[in-house]
């Protein structure tokens, strides 16, 4: 009989040559566990999804109670359900501002491409302006976004009017004209390393919009629900978007979605046709429960206020020849070593002292850490020391 790994890589479809290849039997709060006892502290939270460790217990007991009264029923937006309703509520009370409008969806690319039909419908434009080292998904509008040639070179053409920006360069926001239909932005860019705005870029970037009658689009796909010490990364910066793109800990570990505006801005996707935007399981009513209840953890324990503390107890305490430097905010934080080769020997030792570690797609000589927000000191403590092992262990 073939193993679980010869299965996994006969029949389950595969993103690269060389998988982890980890298998892991069950989950608890920061730990995966594997069939032969072997245990990982995960330093990734499935790329911040987690949020609220694994096995939450009050968001496993409202998917259950979810599934005992039913699941999937009608294409979204066409029936009232009580757990989208309830979480549309959540979202725009903490939120605030103008998000009043909450159109859920299945993932994160699927919220990139409503936030960008959005746009193209309410300004009547079609230029969409990015940024270089930008990650917002793999469908192929959100593949066109990327400033970074090698993902998307083999995939082309994609779709047209699109141009990119440098992060944190204020002379190359000239781009943003009245063609400009949006403007979208990770608040904190992830992929290319956790990099945060410097001198105001981000509210440089607002004042750009408003001059040009163009949207503003913030992808909190990743920097949502607590991870950079604010509830949402657009808070702690003080900018508020035009739309807000989520999902990861939207879902509360369950696959959901969602891209979310003002009442007036989303309308636009009702008529002129009716169903321009549609999806049948977007806003999955066990999903919805799961997010809510994980929203309503993350609220209740405050993790966004520990999260900052947390976040500095590893800065404070990660001390090696080989790391260079550690960014990001609160528990979304990359952490840079003297360089690649050091990086992959890292990840390798890593893994087999018994970490669950990830690096960036636009960043090779760092690797991340964005742990469930609700790790405790001991445990903070116990994978610097494993991270110290680790890097003694390879230099």
């Amino acid at each position: 009989m073939l193993s679980k790994r010869k299965l996994f890589l006969s029949h389950v479809g595969q993103t690269s040559p060389s998988p982890m290849l980890i298998e892991i039997e069950s989950a608890k709060g920061i730990w995966l566990f594997g069939p032969e006892g072997e245990k990982y502290l995960d330093l990734v939270s499935g790329v911040s999804v987690s949020n609220v460790g694994h096995g939450n217990e009050y968001v496993i007991r409202a998917v259950k109670d979810q599934i005992d009264k039913y699941m999937h029923l009608m294409v979204y937006g066409e029936l009232v359900q009580t757990p989208q309703v309830n979480y549309a509520k959540k979202l725009s009370d903490v939120l605030g501002y103008h998000f009043e409008s909450i159109y859920f969806v299945n993932s994160g690319s699927e919220a990139v491409e409503g936030a960008i039909k959005t746009a193209r419908r309410y300004t009547s434009r079609s230029r969409i302006i990015s940024f270089k080292n930008a990650y917002h998904g793999s469908t192929l509008g959100a593949l066109s976004l990327y400033g970074e040639d090698n993902f998307k070179s083999s995939f082309m053409p994609l779709i047209p009017d699109i141009a990119q920006a440098e992060f944190n360069n204020t002379s190359s926001l000239s781009v943003i004209d009245e063609t400009v239909a949006a403007v979208i932005v990770e608040p904190i860019q992830a992929e290319a390393g956790i990099v945060t705005p410097e001198n105001d870029f981000l509210n440089e970037i607002k004042k750009r919009c408003e001059k040009a009658g163009a949207l503003l689009i913030f992808d909190e796909i990743q920097t949502g629900f607590g991870r950079t010490g604010s509830l949402f990364a657009f808070q702690h910066y003080d900018v508020t978007p035009d739309i807000i793109c989520l999902a990861k800990s939207l879902g509360g570990g369950m696959p959901l979605g969602a891209f979310i505006s003002s009442r007036k801005i989303i309308s636009t996707l009702m008529d002129k046709p009716a169903l321009g935007h549609i999806t049948t399981f977007g806003g999955h009513p066990v999903s919805c429960a799961a997010g809510l209840a994980a929203l309503e953890f993350i609220c209740s324990e405050e993790l966004y206020n520990s999260a900052t503390v947390k976040g500095k107890r590893f800065r404070d305490k990660l001390k090696h020849k080989q790391i260079l430097d550690i960014r990001g905010e609160g528990l979304f934080l990359a952490v840079k070593l003297s360089s690649s080769d050091i990086a992959d020997k890292f990840i390798e030792g890593g893994t087999k002292n018994g970490l669950m570690l990830d690096r960036f797609l636009f960043c090779n000589d760092s690797f991340r850490i964005s742990p469930p927000l609700i790790i405790e000191n001991d445990e903070i403590d116990y994978a610097i020391d494993t991270i110290h092992k680790t890097l003694d262990e390879i230099s």
